[in-house]
């Protein structure tokens, strides 16, 4: 058994709270803002800019259940205007160190998996664009 591990938390149960976690972690965005925390921490519109593509308001969401998990802080400063930033745990940059390991697997091995796509790809042409109508539909 991992050392980090608790016999009494199994992922693979579906009433797991450690399910919950692992997709807070896993999840297209959790993963991308844990990654971009790593280095150093950041405001809320930097962070955003750091993971593109991501809403105001799905980075909002990510950062409070990461938060929530205790994997990050969230520290709002007396400033005029107020100054909130946020910063991995001690807990989110072990975990995180992990996932790193995991980010730089996949982007090391792009070549292979953009070949494996090829030809998979190549072996399973989509299908024709010129279904007869309600084709998949019951038949109806």
């Amino acid at each position: 058994m991992d050392q980090d591990q608790d016999p009494a938390f199994d992922v693979f149960s579906r009433q797991c709270p450690s399910r919950r976690t692992l997709e807070h972690v896993t999840g297209r965005w959790g993963g991308l803002a844990l990654g971009a925390l790593y280095e150093e921490r950041l405001r809320f519109g930097e962070l955003r800019r750091r993971v593109d593509g991501v809403s105001d308001r799905m980075l909002a969401q990510t950062l409070q259940a990461l938060e929530r998990d205790g994997l990050v802080r969230r520290e709002v400063r007396p400033v005029h205007p107020p100054r909130v930033d946020y910063e991995l745990t001690a807990l989110g940059r072990a975990v995180t160190e992990r996932l790193l390991g995991l980010i730089r697997l996949v982007e090391g091995r792009m070549p292979e998996v953009l070949a494996a796509r090829e030809r998979y790809d190549a072996a399973h042409p989509p299908a024709a664009a010129a279904q007869a109508p309600g084709a998949g539909r019951g038949g109806r």
